[in-house]
């Protein structure tokens, strides 16, 4: 399994190659793939690698899992890759049609999300949820994207994004890839850039959705969702049904990681979590694949989420289910 090392991003495009679970596992921990979608997609394709060289397909499976808690998508890649058996071809197969969904389902994101932009868009998102973060398209980014190819976004302001500053290294590339001028702000700046009425939006992703809208995301989100209430700018979480997890209640069940002290400093103990929740409160709107949801959450994600499983079960029936390489 061949992968693109983000760590090396902007400045070098380095493959990094993966030989059994254990390697897409701490893959998947050091982020060297990271972004809740493609991690799932890596999640099932280190499925597959394992049956195909002969490791315990259950200690794979579970070992890949543990590897990023808080995101839903990996667990529930995992889960379905597995309801194929142990057979290696049929895991791969499985494995390939779970990311042509998922960039399927990125396209259908942004087709919906043009409704909730304007002529002029300002727009401040965070974190990193382009193709580097789902296989293909985006979600939050790919909208953005998506709205600016349609006339709607004139500035993007791209959030430096802590811990490991994937907006400044990734979002901002991605960008430049797609010939798209943006800004990189330090993510304190966020709130006086709203101040000053240079933002209109702030559109981003998210790792996990609870049943009533509570929302994971990158660690600074719960700000930012705080400062565009008080300035009176659309909050909007773009993301797909893969993450919506109507087995947590709210938020407050959500385990978020705690990465390394050491990442911060190595002289004084530091709080480094990787994510923080945004009360389903602060969120304008929610949009998944299948649509924009305004709130009360709740109803609209428990529907979301039984479509979802419906869909998922009529592809496995299906023998003309799409596949990619």
């Amino acid at each position: 399994m061949v992968m693109l090392d983000q760590r090396a991003l902007p400045e070098a495009e380095v493959e990094l190659e993966c030989r059994c679970a254990a390697d897409v596992a701490e893959a998947i921990r050091v982020l060297a793939v990271r972004g809740a979608p493609v991690i799932g997609i890596a999640g099932a394709m280190g499925v597959a690698l394992a049956a195909s060289v002969g490791e315990n397909v259950d200690e794979a499976a579970s070992l890949l899992v543990g590897a990023r808690p808080t995101a839903a998508n990996l667990a529930w890649a995992v889960r379905e890759v597995r309801r194929e058996g142990d057979e290696p071809d049929l895991l791969a197969a499985r494995a390939r049609r779970l990311h042509a969904d998922e960039v399927e389902r990125c396209l259908a994101m942004s087709r919906h999300a043009l409704s909730l932009f304007e002529a002029g868009s300002a727009v401040v998102t965070h974190c990193n949820t382009g193709a580097l973060a789902t296989g293909g398209h985006g979600t939050a980014l790919g909208a953005i994207i998506t709205a600016w190819a349609n006339g709607l976004v004139d500035e993007v302001f791209v959030d430096e994004t802590r811990p490991l500053l994937q907006g400044a290294r990734l979002t901002a590339w991605e960008l430049e890839r797609a010939g798209i001028a943006c800004t990189v702000i330090v993510d304190a700046a966020a709130p006086a850039l709203m101040a000053a009425g240079r933002a209109t939006h702030v559109v981003v992703g998210a790792d996990r959705i609870a049943a009533n809208g509570d929302t994971a995301n990158k660690i600074g989100t719960y700000g930012l969702a705080l400062s565009a209430r008080e300035h009176g700018l659309g909050f909007v979480v773009v993301a797909p049904s893969s993450t919506v997890d109507v087995h947590t209640a709210t938020g407050a069940e959500i385990v978020v990681e705690e990465r390394a002290s050491d990442e911060i400093s190595s002289r004084w103990r530091a709080f480094n979590p990787a994510f923080d929740v945004t009360p389903a409160g602060l969120i304008g709107a929610i949009v998944t694949e299948q649509g924009v949801l305004r709130p009360p959450y709740e109803p609209g994600l428990r529907s979301v989420d039984g479509a979802r499983v419906g869909s998922e079960l009529d592809a496995e029936a299906s023998p003309t289910s799409p596949a990619v390489g």
